[in-house]
């Protein structure tokens, strides 16, 4: 991932270990309501508490295997992992421009692609001028790489 992605993934970690004392609050107000098997606010309270923790545990366990690639450290003129590039598209002439980044940062609206993304695959290790035919479910699509820069 990126740093961005990194720094993304780490101040979600920070909000939801920051919800827990909150979450805990709810437990304990609801509980005092009463009679535990019929309470919905003590079951509900609970739930947020169990999806708070797996969240907190999922972006642990990814950060703790993510290997951050700056992509300001990077060049050339081959697509790689952080690479911003510049695509026409040969059918229709419309030109978009994407940044390859890791999975949980990708943002179609935003221009980051995701590295599994079919496009993104379809772009490693090529270079400037460069068709490329990327299989979609809704037909394929004829791309030529104009420009790769690491930003």
């Amino acid at each position: 991932m990126t740093p961005r992605g990194a720094q993304l993934l780490n101040e979600e970690l920070a909000r939801l270990k920051a919800d827990r004392s909150k979450i805990s609050a709810d437990i304990g107000t609801a509980r005092e309501h009463g009679d535990l098997s019929e309470n919905a606010e003590y079951h509900a309270a609970k739930e947020r508490q169990g999806l708070n923790e797996a969240k907190i545990r999922d972006i642990e366990d990814k950060l703790s295997r993510a290997e951050i690639i700056d992509p300001k450290t990077l060049s050339g003129d081959r697509v790689k992992f952080g690479a911003t590039v510049t695509l026409t598209n040969l059918d229709t002439d419309e030109e978009v421009t994407y940044q390859i980044v890791g999975a949980d940062e990708a943002d179609i609206d935003r221009g980051l692609i995701s590295i599994s993304a079919p496009l993104a695959r379809s772009l490693i290790g090529r270079t400037i001028g460069d068709e490329i035919v990327v299989k979609l479910p809704g037909g394929d699509r004829r791309y030529e790489l104009g420009n790769v820069e690491y930003i």
